[in-house]
C-alpha cells in the first residue's frame, strides 16, 4: 500500500472513531509513526482526505446502482437490486461508509454543495424507481420521496452494526432487508 493509500486509511479510521473536526494531522501522524510534518508531503490538507473518501464512494454508489438499474424487468425487481447494491457497498469498507454518511458536512465550498447535488441525485433514482412501481400497480405509498428516504435511511445504518465475521454476510443481509422493506413486517393471509 502507498503511503498515500496508507494515510487516507487511517484518516478514515479516525474521521469514524473521532469524527473529521476532532482528528488533528497530529493525531493521524501518530497513528501512522511518523512526524506531522512529513504527510504533507502525501496530501495537501486534512480536508483533502475527507474529498476523496466522500467521491471515491459517492462514485462506488453510482456504479452499483447504474448495475443495478440495468436488471431486473418489474420496478420491484430492480429497487430490490438497488437495495442489495447499497448493501454491497455500505458492507465493503464501513469505515468509509460512515465517514461518507456521517462527515461530509465539514466539507467547504464547492465540495459540499457539490455531495449534497450527488446525495440529491442518488435519491431521486429510488425515488424514480418507486414511482415507477405505483404507476404500474406494483407499489403502493402515501409519497415516494418519503418512502425513498425510508428505504435509504433503514440501510444507512448498517455500518454501525455489522461485521465481517457475524452471523450474516452482505448478500443475506440485503435479502432479508429487500424483504422488509418491500413487504413489510406483516403476514401475508
Amino acid at each position: 500500500m502507498s503511503r498515500k493509500k496508507q494515510i487516507e486509511h487511517t484518516a478514515t479510521a479516525l474521521f469514524k472513531t473521532k469524527g473529521f473536526s476532532a482528528t488533528s494531522m497530529r493525531d493521524l501522524a501518530n497513528a501512522l509513526g511518523i512526524e506531522a510534518a512529513s504527510i504533507y508531503s502525501h496530501i495537501k490538507s486534512k480536508e483533502e482526505i475527507l474529498q476523496r473518501v466522500c467521491f471515491r464512494m459517492a462514485d462506488e454508489f453510482f456504479d452499483a446502482l447504474e448495475g443495478a438499474e440495468a436488471t431486473g424487468a418489474t420496478a420491484t425487481e430492480k429497487l430490490k437490486n438497488a437495495i442489495t447494491a447499497h448493501v454491497l457497498v455500505l458492507t465493503h469498507n464501513t469505515e468509509a461508509s460512515a465517514v461518507f454518511l456521517h462527515e461530509w458536512r465539514h466539507l467547504s465550498e464547492p465540495f459540499h454543495s457539490q455531495f449534497l447535488a450527488l446525495r440529491d441525485r442518488y435519491e431521486a433514482h429510488f425515488r424514480q424507481l418507486i414511482k415507477a412501481g405505483v404507476e404500474n400497480g406494483e407499489f403502493q405509498v402515501p409519497d415516494e420521496k418519503f418512502a425513498a428516504l425510508t428505504i435509504l435511511s433503514g440501510l444507512n445504518w448498517i455500518h454501525t452494526w455489522y461485521k465481517p465475521d457475524g452471523k450474516m454476510k452482505p448478500a443475506e443481509i440485503a435479502e432479508n432487508l429487500s424483504a422488509m422493506l418491500l413487504n413489510g413486517l406483516s403476514a401475508k393471509a
